[in-house]
């Protein structure tokens, strides 16, 4: 009896740190500390095999070999969406600067906000990457 309340009460907290998210075990983070576990099951399989538990043996083989699987199932990375070509309108207004802007202008507007989005700083890498592509089209670099 104890040993299926000690189950519930795993299988409820397991429920409960995954709530909607993946499998706690598939996530990336956890694949070395899954193939440990699957290691450890075989090893017990082994030893309660040889003492001749063959039920207990074969559950956990079969423990195992899932926990096996799972450590080597990797989620496949999605490629980027292919980005739209920035508009001339569109790269002047992420810049802030007006139609008549020169070079330097522009490039003290993309200095300016690239000190205020930059990942170092606390910003993002897509704000980032807005910015490169709104100077890049406005100086005729891409």
């Amino acid at each position: 009896m104890l040993y299926i309340a000690l189950g519930g009460a795993l299988l409820v907290g397991y429920l409960w740190l995954t709530r909607g998210k993946a499998p706690l075990l598939k996530r990336r983070e956890w694949r070395v500390v899954t193939a440990a576990l699957a290691l450890a099951a075989f090893t017990g399989a082994v030893f309660v095999g040889v003492r001749g538990s063959w039920g207990t043996a074969i559950v956990l083989v079969v423990v195992g070999l899932w926990l096996a699987a799972s450590a080597r199932k990797t989620t496949p990375i999605a490629p980027p969406p292919p980005a739209a070509r920035m508009s001339e309108a569109e790269a002047r207004r992420i810049l802030g600067v007006g139609v008549e802007a020169g070079r330097e202008e522009i490039q003290a507007a993309y200095t300016r906000l690239m000190r205020a989005v930059h990942p170092d700083k606390g910003g993002t890498a897509g704000l980032a990457a807005q910015l490169n592509a709104a100077r890049d089209r406005l100086l005729g670099r891409g």
